[in-house]
């Protein structure tokens, strides 16, 4: 299944046509719908807006040189939805699960974090043979962060990184509210034993 049809077959896709009922458009959205119309400006105006949110996005997902590709890849499937957008969920929202599956397109990405994930257990289980009584030295966020599994990282990343709600987290990644809070406590409950090791 590519990403274009992952997202046409998501339940919770926000190109799904607007009901009645649809929320009023939030400024993104807005902007969106100009893009659609033809306006250049309004495009500008949405890179610009969400071009350093995504950047940190993907670095805290684990990309480094090539996080700026990923950004522009992003922008580029954002643009080739501009005719067929329609604002039934938030324009974030939308914006993550286009991100989303462009991280996942990468086909490296379970080699890349099995590895730091082992690089990372060998560094702990080495600084726990050597039972350090310094404990002043800083902790590495990113290193722990690289230490979870993507199901985990990616909660955190979206949450606490992106500033997403609980809900906003559930619609991206296309689970129950309930899988994103025993995730979420999962995660920072393994961050905590991490951060103790250290």
């Amino acid at each position: 299944m590519t990403a274009s049809s992952a997202l046409l077959a998501n339940p919770l896709d926000p190109l799904a046509p607007a009901t009645a009922a649809a929320p009023a458009l939030d400024a993104d959205a807005a902007l969106m719908m100009a893009v659609g119309g033809g306006s250049e400006p309004a495009f500008v105006e949405l890179v610009r807006r969400h071009q350093n949110p995504l950047l940190n996005f993907f670095a805290r997902m684990g990309a480094s040189s090539d996080r700026e590709d990923l950004v522009q890849e992003t922008f580029v499937r954002l643009f080739r939805y501009r005719l067929r957008y329609q604002p039934s969920a938030r324009f974030t929202t939308f914006l993550y699960v286009l991100a989303r599956h462009v991280w996942a397109d990468r086909g490296r990405k379970i080699v890349r974090l099995e590895r730091l994930s082992s690089q990372f257990e060998a560094e702990m289980e080495i600084a726990s043979q050597r039972a350090r009584p310094d404990t002043s030295e800083r902790i590495d966020v990113d290193a722990a962060l690289a230490c979870l599994s993507p199901k985990l990282r990616e909660v955190i990343v979206l949450n606490i990184y992106q500033g997403m709600r609980y809900q906003e987290v559930a619609d991206v990644l296309a689970i129950p509210l309930g899988t994103v809070k025993s995730r979420i406590n999962l995660a920072l409950n393994a961050l905590r034993e991490i951060i103790h090791a250290r």
